[in-house]
């Protein structure tokens, strides 16, 4: 265990996340949701980041593999089908890939457990625990919106990671930490990421959510 998270309290049972990160651009989602979860009392990441997924950790934000696994407590190779997280006797409070590809999504959608990544996935599925997907890609074709229904019909969220302008970010980090923040509620996970919609009143010039 990383010294820097916080630890669960004495004789309670840690609360266990699985991140995944796979090949698709915005491997800064996943960085900065395990960085989250450090912060998060009593939470024990688990993670797992395809072959793809450390290409685009190197290019994007020129990390290497081992400054990544540090920021988890736990961290699995994607070839080790035989992991604790391949098991459904294996208690989490859920799984995030965040990002998600479409070679990802097509994976979970049709139950192709290939790597311990969408295996991880698969079962969350079956176990019918939280599986959180920060789907990556822009336009989406027919085949990508139908593997979008198919993993949601069978339980997943699909969540892209879009910025909410309404809440006047200032920086990338600002639209990151929001996204991060959707996810960890999502996870029904208590965090101190700001950002939240107060009201028109809290927030003047701007719009309500989702209003046209």
């Amino acid at each position: 265990m990383n010294a820097a998270a916080t630890p669960p309290a004495p004789g309670q049972a840690p609360q266990r996340v699985v991140v995944g990160i796979s090949g698709a651009s915005g491997a800064v989602y996943g960085v900065r949701l395990l960085q989250a979860l450090r912060t998060c009392p009593g939470v024990e990441s688990h993670l797992v980041v395809s072959d793809t997924g450390w290409r685009t950790l190197r290019h994007e934000m020129h990390l290497e593999p081992d400054a990544v696994r540090t920021l988890a407590h736990v961290a699995h190779d994607a070839d080790n089908v035989g992991a604790s997280i391949a098991s459904g006797s294996f208690q989490c409070a859920g799984m995030v890939i965040a990002p998600c590809s479409m070679r990802t999504l097509a994976a979970v959608a049709h139950g192709l457990a290939d790597s311990l990544l969408t295996r991880a996935a698969d079962v969350m599925l079956k176990e019918r625990r939280r599986l959180v997907l920060l789907a990556r890609e822009t336009p989406l074709h027919l085949g990508h919106l139908r593997n979008m229904v198919s993993v949601t019909e069978m339980g997943a969220i699909v969540c892209p990671p879009v910025p909410a302008f309404y809440l006047h970010p200032r920086s990338v980090d600002d639209i990151v930490d929001h996204t991060v923040a959707r996810t960890l509620d999502l996870l029904g996970l208590a965090h101190g990421l700001g950002g939240r919609w107060q009201g028109l009143g809290a927030n003047p010039g701007s719009m309500a959510p989702g209003t046209d």
